[in-house]
């Protein structure tokens, strides 16, 4: 008889017991005996990250690390758990055999499917959503065949994943909510509470003989309304002075004007437009200076324009020239005919009726 047919699961008796493990995602495989018939004398090959279980009757027998073994009456704990053999030793016996894999299963995600309601002392009521991923690995074989895999075949990471992400989110859920972490220094605290968590959880896992190695938070995001209300508060931060502020884009007001070309008819309507602006923006510099000056913040109220004498046009404090009638600021008007002061926006002088 060759080697292929003494490791053939078809053979009457297994030889040779053993397994090659070439996925990345099993965690339990059922070697196949056939008729669950193992010779005596079978040898039994453990690699490293697997546990090799025997079920006899439906009951776990031993459990092998890994080595080399031979199964046979001598040195074999599981042939005094199985009871005396009516026929000797040199007849086979009935078992199941179950590999295990050890191993760390690594870069599973989880996320959470429904914001997160956390109360924050920055901003009230706030949703949170995250996601990141977490190693595991089987710590006790015997438990995990009895509470998870049971009798299948092959039982692979994806069959018990939906179960550990609900109770991961469920254990984020609490452990965020029990560390009263403000929503601006969550990003800061990602180390600490993956690792507050893992210790939480662990118990948890433990039921099910498994073990939570890593838990890594990668993101917690907030409402869109959140991160624009987060996005102004670093803008006014980084502006600082608003009245510094008003001088910079009076500033680049005036350079645009500058720059912005017009010719032909529109020659003066673009001259007189430019002397104007230059006048709002010399009022609007001179009010923001001011306000500078004296610690002028959001409450305090602008000061009173000056009218024109000629007109009565409301001017900015500091103008020249009236920016309406093109006259003189500072100066008193007389009258023509008897010279008394006319009062600022008169048609007819007071004293001696003559038109102006």
């Amino acid at each position: 008889m060759g080697i292929l047919d003494r490791l053939s699961p078809t053979s009457q008796f297994i030889e040779v017991i053993e397994w090659l493990d070439d996925s990345p995602n099993t965690l339990l495989y059922r070697f196949p005996v056939k008729d669950q018939e193992i010779k005596n004398g079978a040898q039994l090959i453990v690699r490293e990250s697997q546990a090799a279980v025997f079920v006899h009757e439906g009951q776990i027998a031993d459990q092998f690390p890994p080595g080399r073994y031979t199964i046979d009456g001598g040195n074999t704990p599981i042939l005094s758990k199985l009871g005396a053999w009516k026929y000797g030793f040199n007849s086979p016996f009935k078992a199941e055999v179950y590999f295990v894999n050890t191993r760390q299963f690594t870069d599973l995600k989880w996320g959470t499917p429904n914001p997160i309601m956390m109360r924050d002392a920055d901003f009230g009521m706030v949703r949170l959503r995250a996601f990141g991923i977490y190693s595991m690995r089987v710590a006790d074989p015997q438990a995990f065949i009895k509470e998870i895999a049971g009798t299948s075949g092959r039982f692979v990471t994806e069959d018990v994943e939906g179960q550990l992400k609900r109770t991961l989110v469920s254990g984020f859920s609490d452990a965020l909510g029990e560390s009263k972490i403000a929503a601006l220094d969550l990003a800061s605290n990602y180390d600490e509470l993956g690792k507050f968590i893992r210790v939480k959880l662990n118990e948890e896992f433990k039921t099910f003989g498994l073990e939570l190695t890593k838990f890594v938070i990668e993101n917690i995001s907030l409402p869109q309304e959140v991160e624009a209300a987060m996005d102004k508060r670093t803008s006014m931060g980084v502006i600082g002075d608003v009245g510094r502020y008003a001088q910079f884009q009076a500033a680049d007001a005036m350079r645009d004007a500058a720059q912005n070309p017009s010719g032909g008819a529109g020659t003066g309507v673009g001259l007189g437009a430019g002397f104007a602006l230059g006048n709002a923006m010399a009022g609007a510099m001179s009010d923001a200076m001011k306000q500078s000056k004296e610690g002028g913040g959001g409450g305090a109220t602008a000061p009173a324009g000056v009218a024109c004498p000629q007109c009565g046009h409301q001017n900015a404090p500091g103008v020249k020239f009236c920016t309406e009638c093109g006259a003189k600021q500072g100066t008193a008007t007389k009258c023509a005919n008897c010279q008394a002061e006319l009062s600022p926006g008169a048609k007819f002088c007071n004293e001696c009726g003559q038109k102006v």
